[in-house]
């Protein structure tokens, strides 16, 4: 009852009436057995040990299944005084407290009188010839402390995670800190954890073979889940943990994305109508509305520049503008809310403290990495895409099991459909095209289907690779574990032909040399389908900064532009458009005006700000009737 409950109390005279509360309370809620064996397993034995395991392991090198009816008796009168009795420091004090557990357990029967009396004599022998000759093999306590030759544990930047998530971040094991860690360095649990051994070497060994090592301290972060379940696989952090020196964890550190945080828009975008053939414009430089800041429009500099072309296209050749104006489109509030709920994980949720970390902006430069994720979050993300729309929350442990074999804990999560069906296998499928000609072409991996992206932060100083398979999904970060340094002639890159880091190269050989290896044996499976687009190519266009004229212009009757209407997630019927008219008796004027100068407009933005219906659509028009110019 001390140990457990009332560690740290101040022993006065309201420390014995809680004693005396608690021991009530405990034995209406276990059983004589059950309160025994936690006792057991929590008390101390001396000499640092905690827990009878513990004790059988100092002092006779060995699992307590296999302690004999001596030893045991010999530890149990040590848990009345463990450091005045600790055989060790105190032999003779020890002997003489054997002895009485020695009488206690003839008491009770458990052993014979003539028995238990032949242990005491040998225990200190008297100066008779015969009765050392009797005592040469007799039962000794122990004179120095033992080990088991056990499989050497190393501390990885998982095992430290883990330790952390049931000591700080969950109440898995307890309400309070002091019980949860009882149970953990106490406990005598069984904690069965989702790495994957497989997974973790290839990991580690990819990091190995494709990162060169370099004097400027650039590092890689690896973070591997179950496409199906959200299960953590592999996790590599950066350099080896090593306590005190490297324990900072970069799988969990936020850095900025660069493109790669575009499968997010494309989502968003998908989920709201848009097909893979809608046209877009990736024409660089671009400038475009800031809504948050009026004054200081985003401007577009660097990069490809494409002309308008399909959204796919874009996708896969990751261009800046384009994926600009297609966050805007979509509604800056809706990309940042169906970030949130496709990569939501311990880490990353709407509601966290800003203090604890910086949340998510609706940056008008969202589409080139402003904000800052880590590549469990990315990793977390592309899963919800991997598993069909249904996001499941990265998570460590898969079950817990007490000293006796019960089931402590077990994991369970039915999922969350942040996606339709429809609008996943869409995104997938237009994201597969990067390992076919686009950023990540040379990292296809062998035999097997694969879609991501890569990206690649302002002046190199981050670089990404996030994709996946129906098993697994991976993301690879590339950079400087301390400062955003530009990865841009380092010797030793250079040397193997990288003169300037980006997303397509040691991210994606690190992807690529992680996925071949970790899949080995497995079968190779496939993505769903995606549905047939329901209607023809539209052109999308950002209203307040694309004015549109009539191809023709017809002195009474326009069409005005027509919406995306995207699919009620809870059905299956898939999206339809809607086009009304209007009447008008101006032969020439644009259909929509520019945003009004030092304001924000709803013109601004496509989507009313704080708006994150999934559903919203999209504006586009027929590209044979109206031509686009910029307002």
């Amino acid at each position: 009852m001390k140990v457990e409950y009332l560690g740290g109390l101040e022993r006065d005279g309201r420390y014995k009436l809680l004693q005396i509360i608690y021991a009530l309370r405990l034995e209406k809620e276990r059983t004589k057995d059950e309160i025994l064996e936690r006792y057991l397993n929590t008390i101390y034995f001396g000499n640092n040990t905690y827990g009878i395991q513990a004790a059988s392991e100092v002092y006779f090198g060995k699992k307590v299944e296999d302690l004999t009816l001596v030893e045991g008796t010999f530890l149990a009168g040590l848990i009345q005084a463990p450091s005045s009795y600790d055989p060790i420091r105190r032999p003779q004090q020890s002997k003489r407290r054997f002895g009485q557990a020695l009488d206690a357990v003839v008491d009770v029967g458990l052993m014979e009188a003539p028995e238990a009396n032949s242990i005491k004599v040998c225990l200190d022998p008297p100066e008779d010839s015969t009765v050392i000759a009797e005592c040469a093999n007799s039962w000794q306590i122990p004179e120095v402390v033992q080990t088991i030759a056990e499989k050497k544990i190393t501390r990885t930047h998982f095992s430290e995670e883990v330790k952390s998530y049931l000591l700080n971040k969950s109440n898995l094991l307890g309400e309070t800190y002091q019980e949860r860690y009882n149970k953990l360095f106490r406990g005598g649990l069984s904690i069965y954890t989702t790495l994957d051994p497989v997974a973790q070497s290839a990991a580690e060994n990819a990091r190995a073979t494709q990162l060169p090592v370099n004097a400027a301290g650039i590092e890689t972060a690896i973070v591997t889940l179950d496409s199906k379940t959200g299960a953590v696989r592999a996790m590599v952090g950066g350099k080896p943990f090593i306590a005190g020196r490297n324990e900072v964890n970069m799988a969990l550190a936020p850095r900025q994305t660069g493109s790669s945080i575009k499968m997010f828009i494309l989502s968003a975008a998908i989920q709201a109508g848009v097909q893979n053939d809608d046209l877009l414009d990736g024409t660089l430089p671009c400038t475009l509305p800031n809504p948050d800041d009026p004054k200081n429009p985003f401007v577009a500099e660097q990069g490809v520049s494409r002309p308008l072309g399909p959204v796919e296209e874009m996708t896969w050749y990751s261009i800046n503008c384009a994926f600009a104006r297609l966050s805007q489109m979509v509604g800056l509030d809706r990309v940042v809310d169906t970030t949130y709920r496709m990569a939501h994980n311990l880490y990353l949720y709407p509601e966290r403290n800003p203090a604890e970390r910086e949340p998510l902006h609706p940056y008008a430069s969202f589409a080139t990495g402003a904000n800052e994720m880590s590549p469990l979050d990315m990793a977390s993300g592309a899963q919800t895409l991997a598993n069909n729309g249904v996001h499941m929350d990265p998570y460590y442990i898969e079950s817990i099991s007490g000293p006796d074999g019960t089931v402590l804990y077990q994991h369970q999560d039915e999922g969350v459909a942040v996606l339709t069906a429809d609008a996943a296998a869409t995104t997938t499928n237009i994201m597969t095209g990067v390992f076919v000609s686009g950023t990540a072409r040379r990292s296809a991996l062998e035999g097997r289907v694969a879609a991501g992206k890569t990206g690649t932060q302002d002046n190199n100083t981050n670089s990404w690779m996030v994709g996946f398979t129906p098993e697994l999904v991976t993301a690879v970060w590339v950079g400087h574990p301390d400062k955003y340094l530009p990865m841009v002639n380092i010797p030793e890159f250079v040397a193997v032909g990288v003169d300037n880091v980006v997303g397509g190269t040691f991210p994606s050989r690190i992807w690529k040399a992680m996925m071949d290896a970790a899949l080995v044996g497995q079968p190779a499976t496939f993505f769903p389908t995606p549905p047939a687009n329901p209607r023809a190519s539209m052109r999308l266009y950002l209203p307040g900064t694309d004015c549109l004229t009539p191809v023709t212009m017809p002195p009474t009757e326009t069409s005005t532009p027509t919406e995306t209407v995207p699919a009620d997630p809870t059905a299956t019927t898939v999206p339809t458009t809607t086009t009304t008219t209007s009447t008008t008796t101006s032969t020439t004027s644009t259909t929509l005006v520019p945003p009004v100068p030092d304001a924000i407009t709803n013109l601004n933005t496509t989507v009313p700000r704080g708006v994150v219906d999934p559903t919203w659509p999209v504006p586009t028009i027929d590209p044979a009737l109206y031509t686009v110019r910029s307002c």
